[in-house]
């Protein structure tokens, strides 16, 4: 490999601007991660010396929603190719479910498809060429297509399974929450202070479930009604278990039940909930296990306990037979 490199100049050109590139792109990164930083440490400053954060607060949005991303998203789309979906509301509503929520989200969703529809196929051929391989037109055509889809659907696919490990981290954490919640509610504290507190309280333990509850609190606080909250904080969820811990207690706000009564209650049900979730996954390990049960252990049993019936007739019954 490295004589090869040595000897053509091209391929020792194409080597050199790739770890060209990448020395550039850690320097990128680097850089954009110190400058964050040093921003956020000079507007932590700035509220530490003016004791609040209201002053600080819309220059703090504006600067962490810019940076390398923004520029580089805007710089593809004014030289004509557009970064927008056809499906833009159903794919900006998969990746806030995935965690996702910056506006650019989307517009960097596909442009990485893109990258990898590229890339993937040029890296295949740069490194057949690289190691003085040839390859045909059939074999480029399946081999190339086949990493052009696996680029397209990549991203897709992990956008998927962090939406999945967000929902079952907010069911998993979400009866713990409610019985903070009903120890807050029944030590005196009202409904916004309450959810202020368990998200305070939540932060180690599951950070999901405290950033769900403290966008709660600041909508409260922005001067959203009990309600019209409650209904984002189960639009924000997708979860059936916190559509229905929403709906109750709107009710029994409506109703002027006691809240106490209702958060009991319903904590007791998420609980009865998540145990039977873990009785169903420890019955299903039966069925599963079988499965390399049969396709490994069996075969090998039945070798174990054919092996000498063979020898036998091998050294028996066969020379017995050609006689």
């Amino acid at each position: 490999m490295l004589d090869l490199i040595s000897s053509t100049p091209v391929v020792r050109i194409l080597v050199l601007l790739a770890v060209f590139a990448a020395v550039v792109a850690v320097a990128m990164a680097i850089l954009t991660l110190v400058g964050r930083r040093i921003t956020l440490r000079g507007e932590l400053r700035v509220i530490a010396s003016k004791g609040g954060a209201s002053a600080a607060g819309p220059s703090t949005l504006r600067q962490t929603s810019g940076g390398a991303w923004t520029k580089l998203v805007d710089k593809i789309e004014a030289s004509g190719v557009s970064l927008t979906d056809t499906k833009g509301d159903v794919l900006r509503e998969q990746l806030r479910l995935a965690g996702f929520e910056s506006p650019l989200a989307p517009r960097i969703y596909t442009l990485l498809r893109l990258v990898l529809v590229i890339v993937l196929p040029s890296a295949y051929v740069l490194s057949v060429l690289a190691s003085g391989g040839v390859i045909s037109f059939m074999q480029l055509y399946i081999i190339g297509s086949l990493l052009a889809v696996l680029g397209l659907y990549v991203p897709n696919l992990i956008v998927r399974y962090r939406a999945s490990r967000l929902t079952q981290a907010l069911t998993n954490g979400f009866p713990d929450c409610l019985d903070l919640l009903l120890i807050c509610v029944e030590a005196g504290l009202g409904l916004e202070a309450a959810l202020d507190r368990v998200s305070r309280e939540m932060a180690l333990s599951h950070p999901d479930v405290s950033s769900l509850l403290a966008t709660a609190t600041l909508r409260l606080r922005a001067g959203a009604t009990r309600e019209e909250a409650l209904r984002r904080l189960a639009d924000d969820a997708a979860i059936s278990e916190i559509r229905s811990f929403s709906t109750l207690l709107i009710q029994s706000d409506k109703l002027g039940t006691s809240i106490g009564d209702t958060l009991r209650v319903y904590a007791a049900e998420m609980r009865e909930r998540r145990r039977m979730r873990a009785e169903e996954k420890a019955h299903r390990l039966p069925v599963l296990i079988s499965i390399p049960l049969v396709a490994c252990m069996l075969p090998t049993m039945i070798g174990v306990l054919m092996l000498p019936v063979v020898i036998r007739v091998v050294r028996q019954i066969m020379p017995a037979m050609m006689n």
